[in-house]
């Protein structure tokens, strides 16, 4: 199941996505979405998941 994320950011963090994901030849939704699989390491209900 998937769910739909809406966010708002400012021109200059659309920039600097923008060129990160130009950088690394990567969708702004392959980014997006690695950085929050990332943040499970930092919370200690999924450490062991």
């Amino acid at each position: 199941m998937s769910k739909h994320l809406t966010i708002e950011i400012s021109e200059k963090e659309a920039e600097i996505l923008k060129d990160f994901c130009e950088q690394e030849q990567r969708t702004q939704t392959d980014v997006i979405r690695a950085y929050i699989r990332s943040l499970s390491k930092k919370i200690d209900k999924y450490k062991n998941v």
